[in-house]
């Protein structure tokens, strides 16, 4: 077991630094405290399998490369593994963002040929794809990506959408539908900083 802990501090200190976080960021995206992320770096102790499989699938590195003898380095087939996986997921993101300013392309198209809506209202198609978009890029960066980044994504979705509101009625003074974005935002940021309860779970 003992080697095992080795191993595990070894490949562990690499990937948190791999990804430019601190200790400290890793024990909160764990729900850990510093303290234990420490002990683990240090050999001293090693996270139960709930946590491993967290790691795991932070860094999408499979569970059996954390604690293998050999050390990760950049041009590990487990690294590699995991560099490709990001590339393609973050392909996956981007597409589906596209399919959606695509749709809004042919809905424009079709509604202009057809004259059903004025010119002026058609661009309101585009304003109303990127809210849209946002919720799309918010499902995939919630299931594949840093979670920090859903606070921005939550943003452009809310600003967005009060634009669409404002640039699609014409009712006096609508203006003031911004003051709502004011608190809103108010409690994004709140949200982005409220800490998580850190659970010390020392390994014997």
């Amino acid at each position: 077991m003992e080697d095992y802990k080795n191993n595990f501090a070894r490949n562990i200190v690499y990937l948190r630094k791999q990804r430019g976080i601190t200790q400290a960021q890793l024990a909160q995206s764990l729900s850990y405290t510093d303290k234990a992320v420490s002990k683990w770096e240090r050999g001293e102790s090693m996270p139960d399998i709930a946590a491993m499989i967290q790691i795991s699938e932070m860094f999408n590195v499979p569970i059996d490369c954390l604690i293998r003898d050999l050390p990760l380095s950049s041009d590990d087939k487990c690294c590699r593994s995991n560099k490709i996986i990001n590339k393609n997921r973050t392909i996956i993101a981007l597409l589906s963002v596209m399919l959606v300013f695509l749709l809004a392309t042919i809905v424009f198209v079709v509604l202009g040929l057809l004259k059903i809506l004025p010119l002026g209202k058609l661009s309101l198609i585009y304003i109303y794809a990127i809210p849209a978009a946002s919720i799309v890029l918010l499902v995939f960066n919630s299931i594949w990506g840093k979670g920090g980044l859903n606070y921005a994504i939550i943003t452009l979705l809310l600003w967005s959408l009060l634009f669409g509101i404002y640039y699609t009625f014409t009712t006096e003074n609508l203006w003031l539908i911004f003051l709502l974005g004011i608190p809103s935002q108010i409690i994004i940021f709140l949200w982005a900083n409220l800490k998580k309860n850190p659970v010390e779970a020392d390994n014997k």
